[in-house]
Formats: structure tokens, C-alpha cells, sequence
């Protein structure tokens, strides 16, 4: 059983400068009680008895009447990691104005490149941020700070700086990498008996972080995916035998090409890690698209990133196994599963004489680099509002997430220990299967 226990850094003695309604009942919004919260599951069956205990429940996100921090005392840092994602600039301008507007905190600084900008040999300057400073940075895409990936790992020496800087609370920007890095800073600081908050901000357009409804950027990933889908048909069906291929991100979890397919509707072949698929045999890939060009002269495909590894020649270890290579983030290297499909599909029906027309699109840095999108623009907002009034609170080591239709603390802890997954027996996995009338494409042992 998952325990959803928030920490907290103590008593929370200050009042706070928010002008809200004490209680519910007057009209206007009101503070958040402390013991307000939330199922994790809703699943439910007739006649049974569900109680649940302290820590299965989340604890609800928002301003609380008492806080922790004295706004004219604290000093926090913004920082994003990873790769770029549609909206990390309007997280940044939500968490300042936040800050700055609401409590009336001054002192406020960006780590810039992300957790190198912690280590003192890249010499990388603090930026001061204000209102005037973040105001218009929304309309742009990637992040004014800058970012990259790794550094994380270097705890003691990133917690060394956060003395330095006397921070008392740090906003993480960033994915699965990122927020691992968070919890790791943040159990160093706690060992070392400091009192800093640091609170989470679920950032990857894959949308793959545990307990997590939706990560930001993924709306404007999907509507942005959808355009290079929407190309790919045209360019199919308005050549003789026309294909379209589109690859999108999707490292371990296929969210974004399910939904992208279910937006447009215009795809006949839907390709994600969770579900292995065959290239040969009755119902493999290769035959079934063959099927598909001689019933309707065309067909679209399209593949998260992170499919099919399993097909790909990979180069192999000392004693004969493929490698498992990793990025500085810690992330799986890939293979390139859109080129190799490419190459498989024109040397297949090149062996049989046969005239296609194949177009392949991999939109994935178009994607990433985009501005956000309005209704991740607002997500955006609110993500980074709710990070603020939790870090005031005095919770710590905590990601704010979005579930049930409610914005809640989840601990970090918990939000990193699987990754979230599109799952082959589940209604979303039904609807995209139902939506190409693409044949179950398993291997036969799969």
C-alpha cells in the first residue's frame, strides 16, 4: 500500500498574508484546511465497505491559514532540468509572481542549466527574478533559465551551494530525473538538519510520472503531434501507395502517440513500448500494412520512441548481451525505432517489386521547443501557485499533482518509484486499438 504522508518541516506558527476567508461558507475562496483530503482510488462495488487510513489518502494542495516561512525572511530558487518541455516558462512566471504578489517574498533567484548551475566549476551566474522580469516570458518557449541534463547526483555539493546561497526553499522543474535529483537534495538537507523546503513540479510531455493525472506540456504535445499526423495522412493519401510514419516521444510510456492517434483519427497504426508487436508473420506488421495498401492505396503508422527496442540490433556487452546505455539523466538510450522502421518497410516491399511512397516526420524538438498551449498555460499556472503555497506551509520533499480533479501533495517519494504507463488491458488502450482497427500485432509468446 502506497503511503501518501506529506513532510513537513514543522509547526506552522505565522499568519498568513493572504487575505482569505478563514472557513468555507462566506462567498469568497477560503484557506485550505490541514485535514482536508483525497482518495488516490475511487474504484468502488456495490455493498463494500472502504475505509481508508491517514497515509492512503492525499492531502489537498492551496493556501493554508498558517504558514511556515516569514515571507520577509525567506530566499527561494527556481530551477529547471531535463529537457525542454512546452511550459516551463509559465511555471517559472506562476511560481515568481506567486512568491512575489501573494506572500511578498524579494528575494527570489533562477538556477540557471539546470542542477550544474549548483556545482561551482561551471561558474554559471544566479539570475534575480522579479514580476518585471518573468511577465512575458509565457509567450516563448523552453525556459529562460536554461537547463541540461545530469548534476543531480552530486547531492552534497549541490546542498553545499544551497547553504551558500542561504535558499530556504527550491522549486525542481523537471521529470522522473529531476525529481529523483529533489529527493536525494532534499534528504541531504534534512540529514543535515536544515530547514528548506524543496517542492516538485512534474514536468515531461510523456506524461509518465507515477501517481500523476497529467504532467504539463502534454496537452500542447498532443496538439502539436496532431499537426504532424494530420501531415503525414495528406502526404499518404495523395501518393500511389502512400505511407506515412510519424515517430513520437514516448520513451517507456505511449501516451502521447494513444492520444495523438485518438485527436486525429486519421491513423491506421498505433505503436507504444507497453505492447510488443511483430514485423513478421499473419498478423505482423509488414503483411498488415500490405493488407491495408491494397484494401484503401494508403496507410498512417505512428510510433512512440521507446517501441519496438526489442527488434533493434543493439550493440552488445563483454559477455554477449545488449547493452544498457544511459544518458546523463539516467534515462535508457534508444535505439532509433522510426528509421529502422522506415528502412524494414521499404526494403519489404522493394524485395516485392512493389511501388510505395513513404514519408517519414519526427516532430519530437518542434515539439518540445513550443510555446504552451492556452490549456497548458493555465495548468501551468496553477501548478506553480499550488508549489508556492505548499512550500510556504512548510511541506518538503513533495511534487504537486493533479488527481481526482483536485491539485494535491504527493510525496516525491512515491511519484519516483515507477513510471506511469499506458496500461494494454485498460479502456485507453481499447479506444485507440478501436479507433485504427489495427489487428493484435503481439508476438506469438508476447
Amino acid at each position: 500500500m502506497q503511503d501518501f504522508t506529506v513532510a513537513t518541516l514543522g509547526r506552522c506558527a505565522v499568519q498568513s498574508p493572504l487575505g482569505l476567508a478563514p472557513k468555507a461558507g462566506q462567498g469568497r475562496p477560503g484557506f485550505v484546511p490541514d485535514d482536508r483530503f483525497i482518495r488516490y482510488k475511487i474504484d468502488a462495488k456495490p455493498d463494500e465497505e472502504s475505509v481508508a487510513s491517514r497515509s492512503e489518502l492525499l492531502e489537498v494542495a492551496g493556501p493554508r491559514e498558517k504558514i511556515y516561512f516569514s515571507p520577509s525572511h525567506v530566499h527561494a530558487g527556481i530551477v529547471t532540468c531535463g529537457g525542454l518541455c512546452p511550459g516551463l516558462n509559465d511555471v517559472i512566471r506562476s511560481i515568481v509572481r506567486s512568491l512575489w504578489l501573494l506572500y511578498g517574498v524579494r528575494r527570489i533567484s533562477g538556477i540557471r542549466y539546470g542542477y550544474k548551475g549548483f556545482l561551482p566549476e561551471y561558474g554559471y551566474d544566479i539570475v534575480e527574478l522579479n514580476p518585471d522580469v518573468v511577465d512575458d516570458i509565457h509567450k516563448i518557449g523552453g525556459t529562460m533559465l536554461g537547463t541540461s541534463r545530469g548534476g543531480g547526483e552530486r547531492t552534497t555539493e549541490i546542498v553545499n551551494t544551497i547553504e551558500q546561497l542561504n535558499l530556504n526553499m527550491l522549486f525542481a522543474i523537471g521529470g522522473d530525473g529531476t525529481q529523483k535529483g529533489a529527493l536525494a537534495i532534499a534528504e541531504e538537507i534534512e540529514r543535515r538538519g536544515l530547514k528548506i523546503a524543496v517542492v516538485g513540479i512534474p514536468k515531461t510531455v510523456d506524461n509518465d510520472i507515477a501517481f500523476v493525472e497529467k504532467t504539463f506540456g502534454f496537452d500542447t504535445a498532443v496538439a502539436k503531434a496532431s499537426d504532424a499526423v494530420a501531415a503525414a495522412h495528406m502526404e499518404a493519401h495523395s501518393q500511389i501507395n502512400g505511407i506515412g510514419l510519424v515517430k513520437l516521444m514516448g520513451r517507456d510510456s505511449g501516451f502521447i502517440a494513444v492520444q495523438t492517434v485518438l485527436a486525429v483519427h486519421e491513423a491506421n497504426f498505433v505503436l507504444i513500448p507497453e505492447v510488443p508487436f511483430a514485423l513478421e508473420g499473419e498478423n505482423g506488421l509488414l503483411l498488415t500494412l500490405e493488407k491495408r495498401l491494397k484494401r484503401r492505396g494508403h496507410a498512417v503508422i505512428v510510433v512512440a520512441e521507446g517501441a519496438g527496442q526489442e527488434l533493434l540490433n543493439r550493440e552488445n556487452d563483454a559477455a554477449g548481451k545488449p547493452q544498457q546505455l544511459y544518458d546523463a539523466s539516467g534515462n535508457r538510450k534508444l535505439g532509433d525505432i522510426g528509421v529502422y522502421l522506415k528502412d524494414t518497410i521499404q526494403n519489404y516491399f522493394g524485395a516485392k517489386g512493389q511501388e510505395i511512397n513513404l514519408k517519414y516526420i519526427d516532430p519530437s524538438y518542434m515539439i518540445r521547443s513550443a510555446r504552451a498551449e492556452p490549456l497548458d498555460s493555465m495548468y501551468c499556472e496553477r501548478l506553480g501557485n499550488n508549489a508556492v503555497h505548499a512550500a510556504m506551509a512548510g511541506r518538503t520533499k513533495l511534487l504537486i499533482g493533479y488527481i481526482n480533479d483536485e491539485f494535491v501533495h504527493i510525496p516525491i517519494k512515491a511519484t519516483v518509484s515507477h513510471r506511469k504507463r499506458v496500461d494494454p488491458e485498460g479502456s485507453l488502450w481499447r479506444d485507440a486499438l478501436e479507433d485504427t482497427q489495427q489487428p493484435d500485432m503481439r508476438p506469438a509468446q508476447a
